[in-house]
């Protein structure tokens, strides 16, 4: 064999070797992502409920590599490294942080929030307020570190203990472990959190770039009404950079999977919420809210759950932070944390919303300063408002009163053009007639206009405004929720299960209004003006009642005041401002005279008028 061939083989032998040795870490990295992959799939199955306990245990022991032929037993061994098998059946301890707003009882199974009370608020029947009931929650780890590892079933040791700070570990046998770090502050209904991977290079493989985080949360029922708890309850979610959170929920079940970085989500009850903030961002993740129905004999509101991944930087020693909220969505607390979470709170779109914060907010926290009773502060804001608007529903009550005093000219109108062809020249007479007079039949409408964002804004305040929430006022116990008079004891359709009083009162004062206003205008001979009479004096009052019959009580007093302002201010418009005979007077006194033209009708006569002279000009060129 001459030179060349030897040195031939020897390449190839070379070449071969490296192939070999580059398929096997090929190999092997693919086993560790495969089986990566699977715990996930697995972890995710678990917790969906798809597998129950015992097949995540025969599944974590095929992990395990445990022989598939042998029997397996919860008493078996499930995880290679014998710390973590030590650690399933230790005995489960609690300890508990507290100042002065909070109180959070830790298990150190999982390490995680055992319970949250909290200490300034109740339930509706007198009892603690809990953010979740013991043992309602749950928040764990889920990462590949040689083997899947779960911490939400593992009993950490507690390492440090003070009144506002508390450290668990998981150690490892072969060293390294996983910390959990919490610590609260006074005045504040915040938790900080830090999630520790010490010592751990060797364990977690240099290809796993994420771990996954569990939240879950059963959030109990606090406020009188269902109904109105549920349409307030909702999961919001915040992507860094949006001016607002998204949403889902309101009574309604749900669920979305997030493909994107996530900055924030929060488990929105009525009037508080556990919020979850995340500095370094979710990378990924899946979000779901179920209601409970209105039975639940554990008296459960709604369920929870948030399935993130979070992106970690391999090394020996790895640390996620979170941040906790666990309180009232009060505007100023929740706005002083500068993440937005007071977006959360339904204030209404751009206009409204801004209304809302700018105006009616400020309003009620000036009143507040020096009054303790909100009923009394919803009629000074009542008060307020009315009278700042009043340059504006001015115009409309005069247009409105001025058409009742033209009434018996209607009449003759309506008699002389009884047909139906003849509605035109009924019209055109009619517009005739309000010219006269000095009337605009359109001038009650842009009041109405400008008006209606501040009915919404207080439509959309009352019922998240947690300021109200237990704040008594006559027979009311309860601002934030709907007042009884009768309680029938079993549901009525559309009614439901009682009668309010406020709403009543606001749908008889509605009704008054309508009749004081209509009285005056005819309808003769006009179906279409009857049928807007029947719906403004009758369905209007009757389908107002229904929507307030269940809604918060502040709402249905604010538009009770509301409506007794309106009254009022049309009586004095009538009685002081318009004079019936001096319209009639004005009106005889312009029979046979060519009407007054107004200026854009100058204006456009003018233009006419030059657009001919232009053209008779041009013609004499030519």
């Amino acid at each position: 064999m001459d030179k060349n061939s030897i040195i031939g083989l020897v390449l190839i032998a070379l070449v071969m070797f490296g192939f070999t040795f580059y398929q096997g870490k090929r190999a092997e990295k693919f086993a560790a992502e495969q089986a990566y992959r699977d715990s996930v799939e697995l972890a995710a199955r678990i917790a969906s409920g798809e597998i129950d306990t015992t097949a995540a245990v025969v599944a974590a022991a095929s992990v395990a590599e445990v022989s598939a032929a042998e029997p397996v037993s919860s008493e078996k061994l499930i995880y290679k490294d014998s710390l973590l098998n030590e650690s399933l059946s230790a005995a489960e301890q609690f300890v508990t942080l507290e100042n002065d707003k909070l109180v959070i009882t830790f298990t150190t199974k999982g390490a995680q929030p055992y319970s949250v009370k909290l200490k300034d608020f109740y339930n509706y029947d007198s009892t603690a307020l809990h953010i979740f009931n013991p043992g309602q929650g749950e928040y764990s780890v889920s990462v590949y570190a040689g083997e899947y590892i779960r911490t939400g079933e593992m009993n950490f040791q507690v390492a440090e203990c003070t009144d506002t700070s508390l450290v668990m570990v998981l150690p490892f046998a072969g060293g390294g472990r996983i910390e959990q770090r919490y610590a609260i502050h006074d005045g504040s209904y915040s938790v900080d959190n830090v999630i520790g991977f010490k010592d751990m290079g060797d364990l977690i493989p240099r290809n796993v770039s994420s771990v996954d985080i569990d939240f879950g949360m059963v959030i109990p029922r606090m406020e009188k009404g269902y109904k109105n708890e549920s349409q307030y309850s909702k999961l919001d979610y915040y992507f860094e950079g949006d001016k607002k959170p998204s949403e889902m929920g309101r009574g309604r079940s749900n669920s979305k999977r997030i493909d994107s970085k996530l900055s924030w989500f929060a488990f929105q009850q009525q009037f508080f919420s556990a919020i979850v903030r995340a500095p370094r961002q979710f990378a990924s993740g899946e979000l779901s809210i179920n209601f409970c129905p209105q039975d639940d004999p554990e008296r459960n509101l709604m369920k929870c759950s948030a399935l993130m991944r979070t992106d970690i930087r391999p090394g020996a020693d790895i640390e996620i932070p979170m941040e906790f909220y666990f309180g009232p969505n009060h505007y100023q607390t929740l706005n002083s944390y500068g993440y937005k979470y007071e977006k959360i709170i339904p204030l209404g779109g751009w206009l409204v919303g801004w209304f809302t914060r700018f105006v009616i907010i400020p309003l009620f926290n000036f009143f507040h300063r020096f009054f303790d009773n909100f009923g009394l502060i919803i009629l000074l804001m009542t008060l307020v408002i009315k009278t700042v608007v009043l340059p504006f529903t001015n115009k409309s009550f005069l247009s409105s009163a001025k058409m009742a005093a033209l009434k018996p000219e209607m009449d003759k109108i309506n008699a002389r053009y009884p047909k139906q062809e003849d509605a035109m020249k009924k019209q055109q007479a009619t517009m005739d007639l309000y010219k006269r007079a000095g009337v605009s039949p359109m001038g009650g409408c842009l009041p109405t206009l400008i008006t209606f964002p501040i009915l919404w804004a207080m439509f959309r305040f009352f019922p998240a405004s947690i300021e109200l929430r237990q704040q008594s006022f006559l027979w009311c116990n309860d601002l934030s929720a709907y007042d009884s008079i009768v309680d029938f004891g079993t549901r009525v359709p559309l009614l439901g299960d009682h009668l309010s009083l406020f709403a009543l009162l606001m749908a008889a004062t509605m009704w008054f209004y309508s009749k004081m206003t209509m009285a005056n205008q005819s309808t003769a001979n006009d179906p279409s003006a009857a049928s807007m009479k029947f719906m403004t004096l009758w369905m209007m009052p009757i389908m107002m009642f229904f929507i307030c019959n269940s809604v918060s009580a502040a709402l249905s007093y604010y538009y009770l005041l509301s409506q007794l302002y309106s009254i009022a201010q049309n009586f004095i418009i009538k009685k002081f401002f318009v004079k019936p005979d001096e319209i009639l007077a004005k009106l005889k006194a312009s029979e046979g005279k060519p009407l007054p033209k107004s200026k854009f009708q100058q204006r456009l006569e003018e233009a006419q008028k030059m657009q001919q002279q232009q053209a008779r000009q041009q013609s004499k060129r030519r």
